[in-house]
């Protein structure tokens, strides 16, 4: 099946570069460009894509706004691109719901195979970056003044899988650690994201490392 994305970037050179690489990648298709928030907001309820590759900062409605809304009406995935790798920013996009993130240095490669994980229900949480990154917001947030509510009704199993996303684990990597297949692994994910009250695998991650679980 044919991945549909929408691009959103408030520089078009950007936008075009993004474009291009994604409509150069098998099983990938650019279904709508977006110059800010209120645009990608917009055409993603019309569309209906797979998924919103997002930029940060952009006029009028930022991307950690946009992606707020696409989350929380349940329009679509967002992953989150930025140019800061040490960046508030990036903390409220992955508190806003975003799938993941990546840093706009990443190349075609990875970025490619980041897209498609997303849309397979994946997250992307490089341990390179992404896990340094979730490690410091979470230092930089105000700690919680009581365990997380629902954190007490996962199994053993289920706080396992918490601990793995908030090392940064893929699906794959969770299985191979904990000896249980993927398939297994999504329904642990999916039961954790549930008691938990949350929207993607990386707000879980944010919240092991805010718990103390990792």
């Amino acid at each position: 099946m044919t991945i549909r994305v929408l691009v959103a970037d408030d520089h078009a050179a950007i936008r075009a570069g993004l474009c291009l690489i994604l409509d150069g990648a098998d099983g990938i298709e650019v279904v709508a460009e977006a110059g800010d928030g209120a645009a990608a907001v917009r055409k993603a309820r019309a569309l209906r894509p797979d998924l919103v590759l997002m930029d940060v900062r952009m006029p009028d409605v930022d991307g950690i706004e946009a992606t707020r809304q696409l989350v929380a009406d349940g329009t679509c995935p967002v992953l989150v691109l930025t140019t800061f790798d040490m960046d508030e920013y990036v903390y409220g996009a992955l508190r806003a719901g975003a799938a993941g993130f990546l840093l706009k240095s990443v190349d075609s490669a990875r970025l490619i195979e980041s897209i498609r994980l997303v849309a397979a229900g994946d997250g992307v949480i490089e341990p390179s970056v992404t896990r340094r990154l979730i490690r410091a917001f979470a230092e930089s947030a105000p700690a919680p003044v009581e365990p997380p509510p629902g954190l007490d009704r996962l199994t053993d199993r289920e706080r396992d899988v918490l601990v793995c996303l908030g090392e940064g684990l893929s699906n794959h990597q969770i299985g191979r650690k904990l000896g249980i297949g993927e398939a297994t692994v999504k329904t642990h994910v999916s039961r954790v994201l549930t008691k938990l009250d949350l929207r993607s695998r990386v707000q879980a991650a944010v919240l092991a490392q805010e718990a103390g679980v990792v």
